[in-house]
């Protein structure tokens, strides 16, 4: 289905009924990365899995897409289907969509799962990553889409996932070199919200893999100390969703079920 947000159409997904849940994909994927969890959880759940700006079948409204430009479009779609509470799952990026709408729209949350994800904003050194990761993608974005999805996995699980990766691949070099672009902009000048995420008054979840190439596993912790957010810890990498499959639909489903 497609809404029209500023013009530009944003691409979701809708499927089964009851109380909803709301997935939001990563940086170089689309809705469709959650196909398999979505047809799970919607034997009891309304779910609903959006294109983020610049990615899928959703178009660009600018040269940067900052995470609350990209958290208002998902509020735009869920106003649009008459959804006034929900329980949101976020991965990677879509874990820093999910923060700033926790932060823009706290009353329509009543629950937050980040996956593979952080509430830390980018470092100074991170920053610099981003810069080069744009000047990449200028120069050759389907060299720098190939690289980047695989570089996700835990080295091990690179050639098990094979086919899995491939199709992730082939799905980011459809996107527009804006897309890209602009949704690097606008990690590089996220805010941090550790504060908010241990102080949301809802229940929450941190997934994490320790393995992750991306993310520091012990500034992961440090944000779950003194909190009342809930761990969840996997041996493998940066793609829980499809290096620990199993386990993370029960996991997501014992979160939402609480």
């Amino acid at each position: 289905m497609i809404v029209n947000y500023k013009n530009t159409p944003v691409f979701y997904k809708e499927c089964g009924q009851g109380q909803a849940v709301v997935l939001l994909h990563g940086f170089l994927e689309h809705s469709g990365i959650w196909s398999d969890l979505a047809k799970t959880l919607s034997k009891k759940y309304r779910v609903v899995c959006i294109d983020l700006l610049g990615h899928g079948n959703t178009g660009c409204i600018g040269y940067i897409h900052t995470m609350e430009d990209m958290a208002n479009t998902v509020h735009f779609v869920l106003n649009h289907l008459n959804i006034q509470k929900c329980t949101m799952v976020g991965h990677s990026m879509g874990g820093y969509v999910a923060l700033a709408y926790a932060e823009l729209f706290p009353n329509v949350l009543n629950g937050l799962c980040l996956m593979n994800s952080t509430a830390l904003n980018d470092s100074i050194e991170k920053q610099k990553s981003r810069d080069r990761a744009i000047a990449a993608v200028k120069q050759n974005h389907k060299s720098f889409i190939r690289i980047a999805i695989s570089n996700l996995f835990r080295p091990k699980n690179r050639k098990r996932f094979s086919q899995q990766i491939q199709i992730l691949k082939e799905e980011a070099l459809k996107m527009s070199l804006q897309g890209i672009i602009a949704a690097l902009e606008g990690m590089k000048i996220r805010k941090n919200r550790v504060q908010l995420f241990q102080s949301l008054p809802f229940k929450k979840m941190l997934i994490l893999g320790r393995k992750d190439p991306v993310l520091e596993y012990d500034t992961l912790i440090e944000q779950t100390k003194n909190s009342n957010i809930e761990l969840a810890e996997f041996e493998d990498g940066h793609m829980s969703y499809i290096e620990n499959k199993e386990e993370i639909t029960y996991k997501i489903m014992y979160f939402i079920e609480k």
